[in-house]
């Protein structure tokens, strides 16, 4: 069974230092995307769609230089996928050791990771769908952990 481990945000958005607004959990997301990759960890980052998969692919490439994270989106890069891929279809997730769970819904096959990340939202509806997902790794049997983001 996977380990999961759900952060809470405490905001719909943040502002990087000399950048625009970003959603909080693609930033939270690429955060932790930085960190495994350093653990030498590969990870799939599930988006909700192609816009946020984008996003985030827009974000790691503006992390600084000595915390470069080889990434590509879905279909791009080279055969067996880099070190990190970002995709947005619950059908077609790469086998990696990590997920990065943006997408606010349940992974069917989430037994193919050894660790999975996810978030709860500062929106009622969503974090509401998270305490579901939450109760549904619980039940599965996964080792659980509830982090502030």
């Amino acid at each position: 069974m996977p380990a999961v481990r759900f952060y809470a945000l405490a905001e719909e958005s943040v502002t990087p230092a000399g950048q625009k607004s970003v959603p909080a959990v693609c930033a939270k997301a690429c955060e932790l995307t930085a960190e495994l990759y350093s653990q030498k960890k590969k990870s799939v980052v599930l988006c909700a769609d192609q816009a946020q998969a984008e996003a985030v692919d827009q974000l790691l490439w503006q992390l600084p230089t000595g915390r470069f994270v080889p990434h590509n989106l879905a279909g791009e890069g080279p055969n067996g996928g880099a070190p990190v891929e970002i995709v947005w279809q619950l059908q077609s997730l790469p086998r990696k050791q990590c997920l990065i769970n943006l997408s606010g819904q349940m992974v069917n096959n989430f037994n193919q990771f050894q660790h999975i990340i996810d978030f709860v939202p500062v929106e009622e509806s969503a974090k509401q769908q998270a305490r579901q997902r939450y109760k549904q790794f619980q039940q599965a049997g996964c080792q659980m952990q509830f982090l502030p983001a």
